[in-house]
C-alpha cells in the first residue's frame, strides 16, 4: 500500500467515525433543566462545573477562565466557574445573576440545555421564563443558611409550572465539614414545604459546585450518602413523552403553508399524541371536521408523526384552517371558551389593572382579553389565600380572564402547550404576565348570545343615520362637556337620534361605585363602551365626554364598534389653561394635596397618538369645534 492510499483510507476511516460520532450524537434525548434557588447558592458555579467536567470548555475559554478567575480573587489555583454562566457585567460586578443564562453541553448519554435562573426576588419573572419549558428543576440550596424564602418561591413556582422531577442540591457542603446532620436537616425542612405545595418526590443531593463533591463522581467527603451524583442522575432520569405520545391528537397551526395553488398544507409542532394519514380531524374552534391526506416533512411523506415534531399535514376537505386554530382527534375534542380561571405570575412593574384589555398569547393563537380583580393573591411562604385588588410585580394570584372570542384550550396541569398563555401590554408591547389556565368557567357554556330579528342595521335604517361613537377626550377642563353639548343640540336641530354620555354623570349612576385610581378609571371606561355599543346597536349617534386618559382603554372601546364607527376627538388644552378654567377648584385641590389621582397632576394622561380629530381650544371656540366635529361626521 503506497502513502497516498493509506493516507485515503486513513481520512475515510476519520470521516466513517465522524459519520458514526454524529448520527450516535443525533439520537440522544434531550433534558432540559433549570437551576434555581436563592441569591449566591451556587447555581452559575454549579453549571460551570457541569461543563467543565463534560469537556465542554475549549482551551482557549479555559485560559480567560482562568485569568478571569485570578482577577475575580479566586484562592489560590481554584478556577471560579461562575463566570463561565455569569456573562454580564453587572452580574459580575455584584456577583449574581440577572438574566436568564442558557448552556448546550452533552456527555455520552445525552445533550442537555440549562438555564441558569436569577435569585433575586425582583428577578422572578426571569425565573419563570427559564422555567417555563424545563422538564427537570435543580434548586439549590447553601448549606450554611437552609430553606430560604427564595427557595420556597422557587419550589412554588416549579410545581406550578408543571415541572415533574425534583432535584434538591443541598451546596457547599464543603463549608459545613460534610456534616451529615446539616444535609438531614436541610432536606427533612424542605420535605414538609414541599409535601405541601404538591411537590411528593425529589432526590436530594449533598454536593460542592466549588469543589466538585457529588457532580459526576460519588465523593468520598460524604460516605454517608448512598445515592446517585447530579450528572449521572440526569443522565438517567426519563424525560416524559409517553404522556404526551398517549393523549389524543393536538397541533397548532403555526402557518399555512402555500407555496402554490396545488398544494396547501398546516404545519406546526404536534402538542400531543400521534397522526396518521387517514385519521379524522376537527378543526377548532369552528368545529370542521375533515380526514388527513398527507404528512409531509423535510424528509418526505411520512405513515406516522408523534407528539414534539413538526410537520405539515393536508386534508382532504378544502375548510377554513389558519394560524392559530387547533387541528384534534375527531372524536377526542378540545374545550372551546372564552372566560376561564387561571393562575398569574405577574412580571411587570405596572400592577395589573382589571378590565383593562391586554393581548393573551396562547401557542399560536393572539386574542385581546380582560383580567377580572383578582379572588386571591398567594403568600407562597405560607401559602395563605391574601385579598387583593391588584397583582404587583413578581406576585402570583388567581384571577378570571375573558377573551373577545372562544379559543380551544386544555387545562395547564394536562398539557403545558395548550393550557399556559402570556398576557402583553397593547400599548408597550411587553410581556406582564405568565399565566396557566385552570379550567373554563360554567357560566361560559350557559351564557349565549341571543339573536333577535331586529338587527342594528335595521334600528339605523329606521332612524336614517349612521351609528356612530364621537369620543371626546382631553384633560379636565379641556372643554369637552362644553364641547359635546353643543355638538349634541346641532345634531338634534338635523333631526338625528343622539345620546349623551357624560363623565360627571354617569358616576352618579351606573358608576357611582367607582373611585379614581388608576383600576376605577380602567373599569369606569370599560362600563361606558359597553353601554356605548348597546347604544349604537340601536342605531344611535353617541356622544361621550371623559378624560379617559389611559390609551389602551380608549382602545379598547374602539375595538368593540364597528369598523369606522369610533371617531376620537381630541380637545387638546394645554394643563396651565384648564388649570385657569377650574370653575370646580379642582386642580388648585389637587395641587395642595387634597384630591389624589388628579389628570395632570398625579396621574398621567396619555395623548392620542392618531386621533381623527385634533380640536385646539386655544384657536377656536367650542361652536366652531362642534361644526369641525360634525362636519367630520356628516361630510
Amino acid at each position: 500500500m503506497t502513502l497516498q492510499e493509506s493516507t485515503y483510507k486513513t481520512d475515510a476511516l476519520i470521516a466513517e467515525d465522524i459519520d458514526a460520532y454524529l448520527e450516535a450524537h443525533q439520537h440522544k434525548t434531550m433534558l432540559r433543566f433549570i437551576t434555581c434557588g436563592s441569591v449566591d447558592d451556587g447555581k452559575s458555579t454549579l453549571i460551570g462545573r457541569l461543563l467543565y467536567d463534560s469537556k465542554m470548555i475549549f482551551e482557549d475559554q479555559l485560559a480567560a477562565l482562568e485569568s478571569d478567575s485570578k482577577r475575580s480573587g479566586t484562592q489560590g489555583e481554584e478556577i471560579d466557574f461562575a463566570l463561565l454562566v455569569d456573562g454580564l457585567a453587572a452580574e459580575r460586578e455584584q456577583g449574581i445573576t440577572i438574566d436568564v443564562a442558557y448552556r448546550f453541553f452533552a456527555t455520552e448519554k445525552r445533550k442537555f440545555i440549562v438555564a441558569d435562573t436569577p435569585g433575586h426576588e425582583q428577578y422572578t419573572r426571569n425565573m419563570v421564563t427559564g422555567a417555563s419549558t424545563a422538564d427537570l428543576a435543580v434548586i439549590l440550596i447553601d448549606a450554611r443558611k437552609g430553606v430560604l424564602v427564595q427557595t420556597r418561591r422557587h419550589s412554588y413556582l416549579v410545581q406550578l409550572l408543571g415541572i415533574r422531577h425534583v432535584v434538591l442540591a443541598v451546596n457547599k457542603m464543603d463549608l459545613v465539614g460534610y456534616d451529615q446532620a446539616t444535609f438531614d436537616r436541610i432536606v427533612a425542612e424542605y420535605r414538609a414545604f414541599a409535601e405541601s405545595i404538591g411537590i411528593t418526590e425529589f432526590t436530594a443531593i449533598p454536593i460542592s459546585g466549588f469543589k466538585g463533591d457529588n457532580i459526576t463522581t460519588s465523593s468520598e467527603n460524604t460516605p454517608w450518602y448512598d445515592g446517585p451524583a447530579l450528572l449521572p442522575l440526569l443522565e438517567s432520569v426519563e424525560v416524559e413523552q409517553s404522556r404526551e405520545l398517549a393523549s389524543p391528537f393536538r397541533m397548532q397551526v403555526q402557518w399555512v403553508n402555500r407555496p402554490n395553488l396545488d398544494f396547501r398544507g398546516f404545519a406546526g409542532m404536534i402538542a400531543s399524541g400521534q397522526v396518521r394519514p387517514g385519521d379524522a380531524v376537527r378543526v377548532l374552534p369552528s368545529g370542521k371536521t375533515s380526514s388527513i391526506a398527507r404528512i409531509v416533512s423535510l424528509e418526505g411523506d411520512r405513515d406516522l408523526a408523534v407528539a414534539g415534531e413538526s410537520v405539515t399535514l393536508t386534508l382532504n376537505d378544502e375548510i377554513d384552517c389558519s394560524r392559530g386554530q387547533v387541528i384534534v382527534a375527531a372524536q377526542s375534542p378540545l374545550e372551546v371558551a372564552d372566560q376561564f380561571e387561571s393562575t398569574l405570575v405577574w412580571m411587570d412593574e405596572h400592577a395589573l389593572l382589571p378590565g383593562r384589555a391586554y393581548w393573551l398569547k396562547i401557542g399560536t393563537q393572539t386574542v385581546s382579553a380582560t383580567v377580572a380583580e383578582p379572588k386571591y393573591e398567594v403568600n407562597v411562604n405560607t401559602l395563605e389565600h391574601l385579598a387583593c385588588k391588584t397583582l404587583d410585580l413578581n406576585a402570583i394570584g388567581v384571577a378570571n380572564i375573558t377573551t373577545d372570542r372562544e379559543i380551544p384550550f386544555a387545562p395547564y396541569e394536562e398539557n403545558r402547550d395548550l393550557g399556559g398563555f402570556i398576557l402583553i401590554d397593547k400599548i408597550t408591547n411587553h410581556t406582564v404576565a405568565a399565566g396557566m389556565i385552570h379550567f373554563a368557567l360554567r357560566r361560559a357554556q350557559n351564557i349565549h348570545w341571543q339573536a333577535t330579528d331586529i338587527g342594528r342595521e335595521h334600528h339605523a335604517s329606521m332612524k336614517h343615520q349612521k351609528p356612530a361613537v364621537l369620543w371626546l377626550t382631553g384633560l379636565s377642563g379641556s372643554g369637552k362637556s362644553t364641547i359635546a353639548n353643543i355638538v349634541e343640540k346641532k345634531l338634534a336641530r338635523m333631526n338625528r337620534h343622539t345620546f349623551l354620555l357624560d363623565g360627571d354623570n354617569v358616576r352618579h349612576g351606573l358608576n357611582k361605585d367607582l373611585g379614581f385610581t388608576e383600576a376605577d378609571r380602567v373599569e369606569n371606561i370599560r362600563r361606558v363602551g359597553e353601554v356605548a355599543k348597546l347604544m349604537t346597536d340601536a342605531g344611535l349617534i353617541v356622544i361621550t365626554a371623559f378624560i379617559s386618559p389611559f390609551r389602551s382603554e380608549r382602545e379598547m372601546v374602539r375595538g368593540m364598534m364597528q369598523p369606522g364607527e369610533f371617531v376620537e376627538v381630541f380637545v387638546d388644552t394645554p394643563l396651565e389653561v384648564a388649570e385657569t378654567r377650574d370653575v370646580k377648584g379642582l386642580y388648585a385641590k389637587a395641587r395642595a394635596g387634597q384630591l389624589k389621582n388628579f389628570t395632570g397632576i398625579d396621574s398621567p394622561y396619555e395623548h392620542p397618538e392618531a386621533p381623527e380629530l385634533r380640536i385646539d381650544t386655544t384657536e377656536m371656540s367650542p361652536e366652531e369645534a362642534a361644526d369641525l366635529i360634525i362636519a367630520r361626521l356628516i361630510p
